[in-house]
């Protein structure tokens, strides 16, 4: 595709040829402050390439995208936004360099991959005009049109670096037998695992150990700021369950919402999906031939889930392709004629759609009706009593804050008893832990600290109910003595010699099983226990050990040679080698296409990285990246909830 590109930009491959070399492949150091940066002030901008700006508003606009997609955990979105910055910053470090060196994207390069990527844009090879485009547009990735064609672009103008940066990378033959023989030479061994936590129980622990250990490690045993709490609770399943809702009230809330009742044409289905989208037409020809050999195996008998799992490139594959059930106008037309013409349990043909291919089976149908009251009778009544009591919750709560508001300082006690509340008091509570008895709410574990001693809360709302709390007791945070934290102190000493003793067991061990002592006898007189695995290779894994790539001094060892005592994380091993299986050369000619791929993938990958690391600084030595400082702080801290 980009033989006339290469040929004017010999200069450039030789120039992008010489960076990745110098700088091999490393890691990536983004946006550390620092690196040769300057800092710039503006109100909303994190950084600069070249006096393009990225503003904090354009990496909150890229999360909200991510979220629509998937929701982002809080610990994590300062982990989302550097990402988010570091890419926002490689795009333009890219266009920067893109202009230095004369490589664009044209504007019929950019259709032709719009008509790939949005193939229903086009009906016959017509444009299906602007509304329709842009529609379909936000359908398919949630933006306008101008962001979603600068975004191909932006894909194209990287995949042209991606082939300079790569193009003539080969993976030799000798390479290629090096990594079968890696994934395929097996071995087979006896081995023990030893394990602190299995060996805690059997740790003596005298108060005299406990003492010394405790002075020893005295500075990490603190007691933080603790509170005693007495609350008064208003339980909202106690209202629920005493909601007193009569059968004509049910009755009348049926007839006034007879419409949610109504069910349209549904069927339930599975589909097997084979994905197009991005596909060249010869590419989409190979996919559409795999699908009718999958067709052909579903209509012969095969387990239509088990095909599911193991072909479909769908969400739903794990499900064995279950769609559970769809209405009508939930799917594309096609999707949904095969849906609702189909007899119940049967396969249809490939069905193509602009997902790609379908083979879709229908499970079960049922025609459009209205669900009977009998029917619906326990949702109703579980939703009017739900109503009732968050109705009587909230005017008993204003009354409760009332009555607080009225006569000052209030005895929870007195409280509790006026208004029918459960009244109770919390052991010594540590900061953000919660009342487990009257449910978890952030004002309530901020309100727990903040409260003076001796007054009383307002009513506040939890998943449980609401509450009415009131210190009781203050315990000012201090230095701990041995009897406050005696189980900590236990747990602590027994985790640390368990672990010296696991290491002391493995090595003698070792030394007895080199020494010419069968290994199960000798971890038998440890009060340890041998095993067998079967044959694995150096990709495989070894129950208790974990994976082999742990494992890789052993495919050194001869048929008989025992190991070293081996730390495995907190597990010390010790293992014989019972058996060595070459990998057969035989094998070599059927893995050969899959392992040459996949090295020329790795070395491609590690190749770019190395440019994208190269441009990275180059841009920074230049002066051309800058960064706000503060800003970058801004989106990068983590959340205060």
């Amino acid at each position: 595709m980009f033989k006339s590109l290469h040929k004017k930009n010999l200069g450039v491959r030789i120039m992008l040829g010489v960076i990745v070399g110098l700088l091999g492949v490393g890691m990536l150091l983004y946006l550390i402050p620092g690196q040769g940066t300057e800092s710039v002030s503006a109100a909303d901008v994190v950084a600069t390439v070249d006096n393009q700006s990225i503003t904090v508003t354009d990496i909150r606009a890229q999360l909200a995208r991510i979220q629509r997609s998937s929701a982002i955990p809080a610990a994590l979105e300062p982990l989302y936004a550097q990402q988010v910055l570091n890419q926002l910053v490689f795009q333009r470090e890219l266009a920067l360099e893109a202009k230095q060196l004369g490589i664009t994207v044209s504007d019929q390069e950019r259709a032709d991959r719009i008509r790939l990527l949005i193939p229903t844009a086009f009906v016959g090879g017509t444009f299906v005009g602007n509304d329709q485009y842009a529609a379909q547009v936000e359908a398919t990735s949630g933006m306008a049109v101008p962001e979603f064609e600068d975004l191909v672009g932006q894909g194209l103008l990287e995949e042209k670096f991606r082939e300079l940066v790569t193009d003539g990378m080969s993976v030799s033959s000798a390479e290629v037998e090096q990594e079968f023989r890696r994934r395929n030479d097996k071995i087979k061994i006896n081995y023990v695992a030893i394990k602190p936590d299995d060996l805690q129980a059997k740790i003596e622990a005298s108060d005299a150990d406990l003492s010394a250990y405790f002075e020893k490690n005295k500075a990490k045993y603190n007691v933080p700021e603790r509170r005693v709490v007495q609350y008064a609770f208003l339980d909202l399943e106690q209202l629920r369950l005493h909601a007193n809702i009569p059968q004509d009230q049910i009755r009348n809330y049926y007839d006034e919402h007879i419409d949610r009742y109504k069910m349209p044409d549904r069927a339930h289905v599975a589909h097997i999906l084979f994905k197009t989208v991005g596909k060249t037409d010869s590419e989409a020809e190979e996919i559409r031939k795999k699908a009718e050999d999958v067709l052909k195996k579903a209509k012969s008998g095969a387990n239509f889930g088990d095909l599911a799992k193991q072909y479909s490139e769908d969400t739903t594959k794990e499900r064995g392709g279950d769609l559970d059930w769809i209405v009508r106008g939930q799917t594309v037309p096609e999707f949904e004629q095969a849906a609702f013409s189909l007899p119940i349990g049967s396969i249809s043909d490939v069905v193509k759609t602009q997902y790609g291919f379908h083979i879709i089976k229908v499970i079960d149908r049922q025609a459009a009706r209205t669900q009977t009251l009998d029917e619906v009778f326990p949702q109703i009544l579980g939703a009017l009593q739900e109503d009732q009591a968050q109705r009587a919750a909230e005017d008993l709560s204003g009354q409760i804050s009332a009555e607080i508001r009225r006569s000052g300082r209030v005895s929870i006690d007195d409280l509790a008893k006026k208004f029918n509340l459960k009244f109770g008091q919390t052991p010594p509570l540590e900061a953000n832990r919660p009342i487990v008895e009257v449910g978890n709410s952030p004002e309530l574990t901020e309100t727990i600290f903040r409260l003076r001693p001796g007054d009383d809360s307002a009513a506040i709302r939890t998943d449980k109910g609401y509450v009415v709390i009131s210190v009781k007791e203050d315990q000012p945070a201090h230095p701990a003595t041995l009897a406050e934290v005696r189980d900590r102190v236990l747990a602590d000493y027994r985790r640390e010699k368990a672990a010296d003793l696991a290491k002391s067991r493995a090595e003698e061990l070792a030394r007895r099983a080199k020494s010419g002592e069968d290994l199960a006898k000798a971890a038998k007189a440890l009060g340890l226990e041998a095993k067998t695995s079967d044959l694995f290779s150096r990709t495989g894994s070894v129950s208790d050990l974990g994976g082999a790539a742990q494992l890789g001094p052993a495919f050194s060892l001869a048929a008989g040679q025992t190991s070293d005592a081996v730390s495995l994380g907190a597990t010390w091993a010790v293992y014989r080698v019972l058996e060595r299986q070459p990998a057969n050369p035989a094998d070599l000619a059927k893995q050969q296409q899959d392992i040459q791929q996949q090295l020329l993938d790795a070395r491609r990958t590690m190749a770019f990285e190395a440019f994208r690391t190269a441009l990275d600084n180059r841009t920074r030595q230049a002066g051309k990246l800058r960064l706000n400082v503060e800003n970058l702080k801004r989106i990068t801290a983590p959340s205060s909830s």
